[in-house]
């Protein structure tokens, strides 16, 4: 035994119970968003975004109540800006310029000629190639970092590292679908980021594992086992700072930030969670389940029977 197993909890003794529970975590995530699809905001579907420049206080109930007044009662403007003076309101259909304008007067009518806008609309063609794109985006991502630690490591340990982050970014997606969050651009990026941190960890859990597997002698599963538990224990507080650093940091986005912000933060916080769970519970005991099934090489073979 490379450690006392009694005195730690043994993550390679209950693996099947991870792989279990995250394959029915994958199985409802498919589900739902097989049923429900996932909620696309502006930057996925056609529609238009209207940024408008108040400069003065304005409330929520203010702003929504003008745009209900030019037939708008569905719409849920967001308030920012550094003074609560801008409003933001996104429409599901391509507004044309006449309705536009009619907007920016109703709120000019209330607030002034100092009221100006920005009008960003995205046409079916720009959103479905946007969307497109998205998913281009995090294959090539993971292919390259499956590529990365193939040359860096192994092919096992980039197949399990490339499950384990691709696991990761389908836990976020089935969260949104799950609560009905807004899918968007900064949401894409949280994807994108949340696998970048996410190979880090489970970069420097095979690190260890290759270190520790150079002054080891394993011949089983069970020994196998042992290191792979090790190599967890010994990396676990470098992993659980650098998560929780950056943990903090998305929760304080997430409070404090505005409200385009806050989709982002929540999906970094929900991506960073699921990256340290299958750094832990997912790669490194798949890696040892594929290791384990190794047959030895033809010179070891030899070896031994000499």
């Amino acid at each position: 035994m490379l450690y006392n197993a009694k005195v730690r909890f043994d993550f390679i003794k209950h693996r099947n119970k991870f792989f279990l529970f995250s394959a029915i975590l994958t199985i409802v995530g498919i589900l739902m968003v097989s049923i429900f699809h996932m909620n696309f905001g502006v930057d996925f579907k056609a529609g238009t975004n209207m940024d408008i420049l108040v400069g003065k206080k304005i409330t929520q109930s203010e702003a929504k109540d003008i745009l209900s007044q030019q037939g708008y009662s569905d719409i849920t403007p967001t308030v920012g800006g550094t003074n609560g003076d801008r409003v933001s309101a996104r429409f599901d259909d391509v507004l044309e310029q006449p309705k536009v304008q009619a907007i920016e007067d109703a709120f000019k009518a209330k607030y002034g000629d100092n009221v100006s806008s920005e009008v960003n609309v995205v046409s079916p063609d720009m959103a479905q190639e946007l969307g497109v794109k998205a998913i281009y985006a995090v294959i090539i991502a993971s292919v390259a970092i499956m590529l990365y630690v193939m040359i860096r490591f192994e092919w096992r340990m980039a197949l399990a590292a490339n499950i384990a982050i691709l696991y990761d970014a389908f836990v976020v997606i089935t969260m949104f679908s799950i609560f009905r969050l807004q899918v968007d651009l900064p949401f894409i990026a949280a994807v994108l980021t949340t696998i970048g941190y996410s190979i880090n960890d489970k970069i420097v859990i095979f690190d260890r594992i290759r270190e520790n597997l150079r002054f080891a002698k394993t011949k089983n599963a069970d020994q196998i086992g042992d290191l792979v538990n090790q190599s967890l224990w010994q990396t676990m507080a470098r992993n659980i700072y650098t998560v929780l650093a950056v943990l903090i940091i998305a929760t304080c986005l997430f409070i404090f930030g505005s409200e385009s912000i806050k989709l982002f933060a929540l999906a970094k916080m929900i991506g960073l969670a699921s990256g340290a769970y299958s750094s832990i519970c997912i790669a490194a005991p798949l890696w040892m389940v594929m290791k384990s099934k190794q047959k030895p090489s033809t010179k070891a073979a030899a070896k031994k029977a000499v």
